[in-house]
């Protein structure tokens, strides 16, 4: 939008509320623009929009590959808006489908343009690092099952076609791609030598709804694929088991409700009773243990490492009522929220050519976009992160009470967690969108 907005006519002057709207169909134009000049040169490319969001996501490449020109397609490469392949992306990916029928989907890996934006998006890379490097790139080895990331990948529409297609029962249609896939028998490759550009959510609003996504969808995706992989008679018992066991139940379920009920809430309560003792390897050497080995995937921020896990222990609060939120169906877990960014990608890396071939077009702003959206006022719990703000007061207390009563030594803990807490309620982490005021 920076972009767009330091190249609207001199004359312009939007009302504050329609501006956002204004850039958008904006961009549409200069999209549209762009495409018919690459067409003029010969290049075979389209520019297509939906007349709806309708399955959002899933609906739109349902959508997508029931155009006639698919038809002459053996392969289709995913990349959503901010990512940035290089030129010899498909000659890296393509070779594999071609020479090896059986597998179904090359995986590449992210690269982030703006990770030292903030410490937010710093988190952001120790987690998405190990995700790769462990989980991904692990899995590919030893031929296990690993998902889609939704991006940066390309599969085999055979493949597709043969799993279903795309669905949009839930938030996670690549993840429900992938399941589906394998379950079929079809193989997965992830690619770590290609790497490709992307943005990290800067901002917590929207890292928050992202994370929301990403912990309630799977969790809903088990919950209505149980049945067909414990039925599934193509796969061996113990890819089920993996998929089951490894992929869902630990990584996407225990993992974010063993790390909130252990670290902020059972480890603070106990000092409240004195014959629960939490032995020293399970309250230091085993989490030491285990953030040291996740760190390994990020060397470079490995002195970040103690504020990234006090970070990680609070966002499992979020993440554990996004998980029961899937595992019970209810109230917000189909929520689909686009994950804004705010353009570092292009400040990084200005893909400007040829801009000035785009004829900008005047519009008449006499009468708004939209009707004018009455300003309404801020709530508290709106402002501020209530729950977060809670939890940390209650940990603070017990600490509080550890140093006056108790005397189990978990006060040092206790306090830097529950700040950690109070720091993100607070929202004092990452950086403030643009004002539109």
């Amino acid at each position: 939008c920076r972009v767009l907005d330091n190249r609207l006519p001199n004359s312009t002057i939007l009302p504050d509320k329609n501006r956002a709207y204004f850039l958008f169909h904006f961009y549409q134009e200069l999209v549209k623009t762009e495409c018919q000049r690459w067409k003029g040169k010969g290049v075979n490319i389209r520019y297509e929009v939906r007349g709806n969001r309708k399955g959002y996501k899933a609906g739109a490449l349902k959508q997508g590959l029931m155009r006639d020109y698919v038809r002459e397609c053996k392969f289709i490469a995913m990349f959503d808006a901010d990512f940035q392949p290089e030129s010899d992306f498909l000659l890296r990916t393509v070779p594999f489908l071609v020479h090896n029928p059986d597998i179904a989907l090359v995986q590449t890996r992210w690269k982030f343009v703006n990770s030292d934006k903030c410490l937010l998006t710093r988190f952001q890379e120790m987690s998405l690092d190990y995700h790769f490097k462990f989980e991904q790139e692990a899995g590919s080895i030893v031929y296990s099952f690993f998902g889609f990331n939704g991006t940066a990948g390309v599969w085999r529409i055979s493949a597709i076609n043969d799993a279903g297609g795309w669905e949009d029962r839930t938030t996670v249609e690549d993840m429900d791609l992938a399941v589906r896939t394998a379950l079929l028998g079809w193989k997965f490759v992830y690619v770590g030598a290609v790497k490709v550009g992307s943005e990290l959510p800067s901002t917590f609003k929207a890292y928050r709804f992202q994370q929301h996504r990403w912990s309630c969808g799977p969790a809903n995706l088990f919950k209505k694929m149980l049945l067909d992989i414990l039925r599934n008679k193509k796969v061996s018992f113990w890819s089920k088991l993996h998929l089951l066991y490894d992929f869902f139940f630990v990584g996407k379920i225990a993992a974010h409700t063993v790390t909130f009920i252990y670290y902020c809430f059972a480890i603070p309560v106990s000092v409240f009773f004195p014959e629960i003792q939490i032995p020293l390897w399970g309250v230091v050497y085993v989490p030491t243990v285990i953030t040291l080995c996740k760190a390994l995937g990020s060397p470079s921020s490995f002195h970040l490492v103690i504020l990234w896990v006090l970070f990680d222990n609070v966002m499992s609060l979020h993440r554990i009522k996004a998980t029961i939120t899937g595992l019970l169906d209810t109230r917000r877990v189909n929520e689909w929220v686009v994950t804004e960014k705010l353009g570092d990608a292009n400040k990084t890396e200005p893909a400007m050519e040829g801009l000035d071939d785009v004829q900008v077009i005047d519009v008449e702003l006499s009468t708004p976009l939209v009707p004018k959206l009455e300003k309404r006022r801020t709530r508290l719990w709106d402002k501020y992160n209530c729950s977060e703000i809670f939890v940390g007061t209650c940990i603070i207390i017990c600490g509080c009470y550890d140093v006056l009563y108790a005397k189990k030594g978990y006060c040092i803990y206790l306090f830097i967690q529950g700040l950690a807490f109070l720091v993100i309620g607070f929202e004092y982490i990452g950086t403030r969108p643009p004002s539109t005021e």
